[in-house]
């Protein structure tokens, strides 16, 4: 593995959304999220996901000897590359008598780019349970596991350049619900719901003090780097077909030092998007950005 990573890097996403439903709530009917001035809004969490769901794909695109390091830990259970059922199983078999010790953070970040990224909890019972002890010592109580790696690469949320219109569409379907097929369920009433049409902008950073801790390194940030302008590649479904997202930009910052020239607040505010996906960047001396088309 390569030296952890040298220097700040800044970076930011600008994406086109036409007539799909990038990140619904479940608990607002599966509707597009919005915040509570009409912006279209992305997660964190759900870009986290597509980086992890292309990592997985590049994973099993790697030769075999430089597959070492570069697996996936949180994956999707649609796109899984082994015949593990939990999370805590994948742990247990890569880090066998390692998890729970002083090891299980140092590990990890050996196994899976994205523990090395994102950081990770490991929170699992041991599954077993001593009696605790009359004098008040429970040190053969619940010896559980529960270890926190903080990882220096974070994203914000992504939140749409103007307030989104969303139209909603009532569907039916009348399926053969049991039997022979020759009786007909009775029709099922649902809603689907979309964004018609919206540019997202989202940032995030890697800091190179955070990285020391996990490994993180030049090469991983390279890897995560190839693959922000295909982020909605492999990613459709009914919500979102083939081509109703896509990446149009990803802005690359590169600092000279760890700490960075300026600070991301600053790098970030030189980005200024318009409604039809054309921006402007500020200048900031001896910080050149670096502009990625999308796929």
């Amino acid at each position: 593995m390569s030296t952890t990573l040298k220097n700040k890097i800044d970076f930011a996403i600008l994406f086109r959304v036409r007539n799909a439903n990038p990140n619904g709530d479940p608990l607002n009917g599966n509707r597009p999220r919005t915040d509570y001035s009409g912006l279209g809004e992305i997660t964190d969490v759900c870009i986290k996901r597509k980086i992890r769901d292309r990592l997985v794909e590049r994973y099993v695109a790697l030769p075999e000897s430089e597959r070492l390091g570069q697996n996936v830990f949180v994956q999707s259970d649609d796109r899984k590359r082994d015949a593990f059922k939990s999370l805590r199983e994948r742990a247990e078999a890569g880090l066998g008598k390692k998890l729970g010790g002083s090891e299980t953070s140092a590990e990890a970040c050996k196994l899976w780019i994205d523990v090395r990224a994102f950081g990770q909890l490991f929170a699992y019972k041991s599954g077993s349970k001593g009696k605790k002890k009359d004098d008040g010592d429970d040190s053969n109580g619940d010896n559980g596991v529960s270890i926190g790696i903080r990882g220096p690469v974070t994203l914000h949320s992504a939140f749409s350049v103007e307030p989104v219109s969303i139209t909603s569409t009532q569907i039916t379907k009348s399926v053969s619900g049991e039997g022979d097929g020759a009786k007909r369920a009775s029709d099922t009433m649902g809603m689907k719901h979309r964004v018609d049409q919206a540019v997202y902008t989202t940032f995030g950073s890697m800091n190179p003090q955070l990285a020391d801790r996990t490994g993180f390194s030049d090469a991983d940030a390279a890897a995560i780097k190839a693959i922000l302008p295909k982020l909605f590649e492999n990613d459709a479904s009914s919500a979102r077909p083939e081509g109703s997202m896509e990446i149009l930009k990803v802005i690359w910052w590169k600092h000279n030092s760890r700490t960075g020239q300026y600070s991301s607040a600053k790098v970030h505010r030189t980005l200024k998007v318009n409604p039809d996906g054309t921006y402007t960047l500020e200048n900031l001396k001896d910080l050149p950005p670096e502009e990625i088309n999308g796929f």
